[in-house]
């Protein structure tokens, strides 16, 4: 082997091997808490176009819930927001099968949402002129539908935990946003 390409075997064993060193010492220093401000300022994560606009947002429960609510009560989408200032709580579900959702939509099936934490069980207004504040026409596949839960006094508050009680169906542990 000629000298030179020696030397050049060297060199560039000896850049691998600074380069090594760098990353590693970059690693150790992310890794441990600095209170110094560093010199230079490194630019802002990039953003990939799916994800510009958008907040995280968490899994409202496990899989096998919503394979569950799927399979036995043929609904998905189940979600639970806190609106009109927190004076209502408002419940929808989607329908993948209209003839297991049925007891949803029933108007003989007393809807109610429990919070363990604020202890307390909301019900579905029946105003005078309006009557329910729920939907209970016949389900229709591929349709959203909400029922309100009014929460006078502000009671449940965003995050809780919270379960909706419908007949025979209950779905536990849903997230208020």
């Amino acid at each position: 082997m000629s000298k030179e390409k020696v030397i050049a075997k060297s060199m560039l064993l000896g850049v691998l091997i600074a380069g090594g060193m760098f990353v590693s010492e970059a690693r150790a220093q992310t890794a441990a808490p600095s209170t110094a401000t560093p010199a230079t300022s490194q630019p802002p994560p990039a953003t990939t176009s799916a994800s510009k606009g958008t907040h995280y947002q968490p899994d409202r429960f496990a899989g096998r819930a919503e394979t569950y609510y799927a399979t036995v009560w043929g609904v998905d989408s189940l979600s639970v927001r806190w609106t009109e200032s927190g004076e209502v709580i408002r419940f929808s579900y989607r329908i993948l099968d209209a003839e297991k959702a049925k007891m949803l939509n029933d108007k003989k099936a007393e809807p109610a949402l429990f919070d363990p934490k604020a202890q307390v069980k909301l019900v579905v207004p029946n105003l005078e002129k309006v009557g329910q504040l729920r939907q209970s026409s016949p389900p229709e596949n591929g349709k959203v539908y909400w029922m309100a839960f009014s929460n006078k006094g502000r009671l449940v508050k965003r995050g809780d935990h919270v379960s909706v009680v419908i007949g025979q169906f209950r779905a536990d542990g849903l997230v208020v946003d």
